[in-house]
């Protein structure tokens, strides 16, 4: 049996950032790709979309000027646009080689959102590529909505296609953007492509709207896929991309006629790591990486796995860096930090260590013990202070007494600007809100609407855990998430606001 080598583009970093209310900060995104090149094993990953902001500017030089150092510049990609060659500038100043031009892969977005004839498109096409490749940038290519154009406008893509066997591009990128097709599609479609172009190279991209994500990926497989593009946790927009884990588990398991090079004993630590940057929860039912799915509670699978592992499958939580459990129920110094850093598989350049370190110190003078499992909760609490420190929570009093009010006292410092106030609330975080809201309403400044207030612990921690809160504002412009990392929960909400202070005061 012939054996086919698969190439994986993991884009968390740009579709997968596109889920709701998620961002990385500069700092979590050059982490983040160093461990799905060098850890993960990944063979290409997809970092920004062009033209973004100043921000994401600096995050993809970034890592451009890592992987430049490190080889893997030629692996790094960013989405680009048709539009008369701004998006090429800004990679050559971002210092990328690799475009992932966006265009259209159906009649319908291109007659009704570009309002231009095929060759008009193509025409424009050409000329971004031409530019491309005179600055020594390679070009893949997006066929945006081509499930939809597969559907209702084929001749248009094979058109479309009969136009780039002419070009010199790399890769033909076909993405289910609206997740809406069924295995059978995506096998006959991908198929119908692959054998009239055999030479071409196509990577299949899917969406996971019905839940769909893993079967299509198996399909377009099946039917002649040269690569895939998938995200850690399956982020993405609505119901998200398909999802790593569970894909690689899948090939592994199911598909002996390929070949992939991603390190699956690394994808629950990364699959961690993301969840504590993003904010964006695994389901602990999720495939491969969810809390629950290696975690016994039937006494009667106990026992039968301690009758010849009468429940075990090939999908071993060993495989994963992963321990089988059993629930019971109804039914330092810098070289330490180091090392346990090095048993979670994360690495951080000198200043970061040197920030993680100062933060273990301080929250060792409150918590006797800071755990292994508490370090990613740290790292994103340290990574994600990029803002400039305008306002700072200077000291505070929480009261709170059987029969009476909770009540807060805050100074707070705005501008180099002190302020003073006490209020009353429903809880001591009401309290200390409402005292905040009056320091404001002095400033003429306005503070955003709390949304979303969630609170979580490491996984196995006792009740002097660190505690993490991540709170969601929206104001008239935006909706974001900040979070605070205390042993005390009120102080790490107060610690999340402080952030969110810094954020909104301009």
């Amino acid at each position: 049996m012939e054996v086919k080598r698969i190439e994986i583009m993991d884009t968390t970093l740009r579709d997968g950032e596109q889920t709701s209310s998620v961002s990385f900060s500069a700092s979590e995104k050059l982490t983040i790709a160093k461990l799905l090149l060098e850890e993960l094993k990944v063979d290409r990953i997809e970092i920004a979309s062009a033209r973004v902001s100043q921000g994401e500017l600096q995050a993809v030089k970034d890592v451009t000027a890592w992987a430049k150092e490190s080889n893997y510049l030629n692996a790094v990609e960013v989405l680009t646009f048709v539009d008369k060659g701004i998006s090429i500038n800004w990679m050559l100043e971002a210092g990328a080689k690799v475009q992932n031009l966006l265009t259209k892969g159906s009649l319908n977005h291109l007659t009704h959102q570009l309002k231009k004839t095929p060759n008009q498109h193509f025409t424009e096409i050409k000329e971004n590529i031409i530019q491309a490749t005179e600055h020594g940038i390679e070009t893949n290519i997006y066929l945006e909505d081509w499930s939809n154009g597969m559907r209702n406008s084929k001749a248009y893509v094979f058109e479309f296609l009969e136009f780039l066997s002419t070009q010199p591009v790399k890769r033909v990128m076909l993405p289910d953007t609206l997740g809406v097709l069924t295995p059978e599609e995506s096998f006959n479609f991908v198929k119908e492509i692959k054998d009239k172009y055999p030479s071409l190279h196509f990577d299949f991209h899917a969406h996971n709207d019905y839940d769909l994500g893993v079967a299509n990926v198996m399909a377009g497989l099946k039917a002649g896929a040269d690569g895939l593009h998938l995200t850690i946790n399956g982020m993405g927009e609505r119901a998200g991309n398909a999802p790593m884990a569970s894909t690689i588990a899948v090939i592994n398991d199911f598909m002996p006629e390929v070949k992939i090079g991603v390190n699956e004993t690394f994808l629950y630590t990364i699959s961690k790591l993301i969840e504590t940057f993003s904010g964006f929860m695994i389901p602990a039912n999720k495939p491969v990486v969810g809390a629950n799915v290696f975690t016994q509670t039937a006494g009667i699978h106990a026992d039968g796995d301690n009758k010849n592992n009468l429940y075990f499958s090939d999908l071993m939580p060993e495989r994963f860096g992963r321990t089988r459990k059993y629930a019971l129920g109804k039914s330092s110094g810098k070289a330490n930090i180091q090392k346990n850093l090095q048993e979670l598989g994360l690495q951080l350049d000198g200043e970061d260590l040197k920030k993680v370190t100062q933060r273990i110190i301080e929250l060792g003078d409150k918590k006797q013990v800071v755990t292994k499992e508490d370090l990613p909760y740290i790292i994103s609490d340290v990574l994600d202070r990029s803002y400039e420190e305008k306002v700072k929570v200077n000291a505070y009093v929480l009261t709170h007494a059987m029969g009476l009010k909770p009540t807060t006292t805050v100074s707070l410092t705005i501008n180099d600007e002190v302020f003073e106030e006490s209020a009353h609330g429903d809880g001591q975080f009401d309290a200390f809100m409402n005292a905040i809201k009056s320091v404001f309403k002095q400033k003429q400044l306005k503070l955003p609407k709390l949304v979303d207030y969630a609170v979580r612990i490491p996984p196995g921690s006792n009740s002097d855990a660190l505690c993490e809160t991540i709170i969601t504002w929206k104001s008239a412009e935006k909706e974001f998430k900040t979070r605070g990392l205390d042993s005390d929960q009120t102080v790490s909400a107060i610690k999340a606001t402080e952030k969110m202070m810094n954020i909104v005061v301009s």
